[in-house]
């Protein structure tokens, strides 16, 4: 089984090791939602980490959610992400930006006041962080068929819009319950168009936005996020026959395309029968994520290597607190201990002044 610090291909990228920066929001985002000069020194601290997968980020103004998280969709953001990316580049890295449609998980006031849309009209439980406090979640406007085509639209004009940055490819998020599972899942999808019912309906959005992106920018810069029966944010997925019936579909028609990697978020359970099966239906690299509930430390990425469940490991907070974490991790040097009241919002504390080993 190889070792965590043996290198990788996935898609056209050759990595140093077997785990990658996960996507970590952190509400930093500029005016017009554009990644700042601290997101390029905070994202270039962290290039030795092979591969870098960014916060969420809108591929739309309608697809964003929360406060002060970054688009690529107008010339002011791609103009930010193009520093991102030359900063990473510099220091030998290679960074992909997850596109994010929330959906339903979304408040008018973090949006200008712009609609929510998901596929069918259902609000998400719990409450959405807005400047002016804690609301409920608004009922979105469920999308018509004739609509879903221009989100397709919004997913492949990100995909581009990520190219001409400079950045070397794009996580399409279709897990977490935002707009992709939303569609995934019966829950959250009561449609009676050919985007719901069947497994094969409520996957066919997914299908044809990543067929789409692959068309737009290369198979070998996609990938894709997907969390089988996480059962978050209303997205549930609790009957098991459907659940993967669902999944199977879905990977089974994106299958041919190639693309680079499939991330699977299984919180805590590598051994889930859904993630063995998804690797047999991937022929791209398989990276695992068991880390949404509980930090992923070396000792984890190590035995999922060894286990032969994945390809490569998503490491989210220790690189949050450990800019060189591959140098600490490699010579077993002691860590930072990240500070969770400044993981959301607010400036360079907590963000990028967390010291390297040469400080």
């Amino acid at each position: 089984m190889p070792d965590l610090f043996d290198d990788v291909t996935i898609g056209s990228w050759n990595l140093p090791q077997r785990f990658v920066m996960a996507p970590l929001t952190r509400n930093r985002a500029g005016e017009g939602m554009v990644p700042t000069d601290l997101a390029v020194t905070y994202y270039s601290q962290r290039a030795s980490a092979g591969l870098i997968v960014t916060e969420g980020t809108q591929p739309s103004a309608v697809g964003q959610g929360y406060l002060n998280t970054p688009g690529i969709h107008t010339p002011e953001q791609i103009a930010g992400w193009r520093k991102v990316a030359d900063a990473v580049h510099a220091r030998d890295g290679r960074i992909v930006v997850q596109l994010m449609h929330v959906g339903r998980i979304a408040h008018p006031d973090n949006k200008n006041g712009l609609e929510t849309v998901a596929p069918s009209a259902i609000a998400a439980p719990g409450e959405m962080v807005t400047a002016e406090g804690r609301f409920p979640h608004v009922t979105p406007r469920a999308l018509e068929t004739d609509e879903i085509p221009g989100i397709v639209e919004e997913f492949v004009h990100a995909s581009r819009s990520a190219i001409e940055a400079g950045l070397d490819g794009v996580e399409i998020h279709a897990a977490n319950g935002y707009l992709l599972h939303q569609f995934l899942a019966p829950s959250s999808n009561t449609r009676d168009d050919q985007y719901g019912g069947s497994p094969e309906n409520r996957a066919r959005l997914v299908v044809e936005v990543t067929r789409a992106v692959v068309e737009a920018i290369g198979a070998d810069k996609v990938g894709i996020r997907v969390s089988p029966g996480h059962d978050i944010q209303g997205c549930i997925e609790d009957d098991a026959a459907d659940r993967d019936a669902t999944y199977r579909a879905l990977f089974e028609a994106i299958r041919p395309l190639g693309i680079a990697y499939v991330s699977v978020l299984s919180a805590g359970d590598a051994e889930a029968p859904i993630v063995k099966e998804i690797r047999g239906l991937v022929d791209g690299a398989l990276i695992l994520n068991t880390g949404f509930g509980d930090v992923t430390g070396r000792e984890s990425v190590q035995a999922i290597l060894d286990a032969g469940q994945a390809d490569a490991v998503a490491v989210g907070r220790e690189f949050i607190a450990n800019p060189d974490l591959p140098k600490r991790w490699s010579i077993g040097a002691e860590l930072n201990e990240p500070n969770s009241d400044t993981f959301y919002g607010g400036g360079a504390e907590g963000y990028t002044d967390y010291p390297a080993l040469s400080a």
